[in-house]
């Protein structure tokens, strides 16, 4: 399936991320902020970026601009996966580049679903269907 960098502080949102995609066959790369996230998303160029906004060193938002200004890894889809889950706060990521805003808590099967159908090419063709 695809491969999956987990960008997130909170060790126990890393477990439960990473078992609910490695269950689903998934391979998933971590890192603890959003310097390290971009250190592993240039060596490892993942499929798919999961990524908190609210870090120490770097936040999500820092991370996400600086992903999408490399042209390195400004292709690689990010969903942002955060507890600030304000209506400014949605926007902001997406005017950044994310493709997603997921809001905590969410449940592991939705989250499975949701990096399948990202993986599958189903939602960019979406986005690209609606000029985005």
């Amino acid at each position: 399936m695809g491969r999956i960098l987990v960008v997130d502080d909170e060790p126990h949102i890393v477990k439960l991320v990473a078992f609910a995609l490695e269950r689903n066959g998934h391979e998933v790369f971590q890192a603890a902020d959003g310097v390290a996230g971009l250190q592993v998303a240039a060596e490892e160029q993942p499929d798919l970026i999961l990524m908190d906004v609210m870090m120490p060193v770097m936040t999500g938002f820092d991370a996400l601009e600086r992903l999408k200004e490399d042209p390195e890894t400004s292709d690689i889809p990010v969903v942002m996966l955060s507890a600030k889950s304000q209506h400014y706060e949605q926007a902001e990521g997406l005017r950044r580049g994310a493709l997603q805003y997921i809001c905590k808590p969410f449940t592991p099967r939705d989250l499975a679903e949701t990096v399948n159908t990202i993986l599958s090419g189903e939602e960019r063709e979406e986005v690209r269907a609606d000029g985005a």
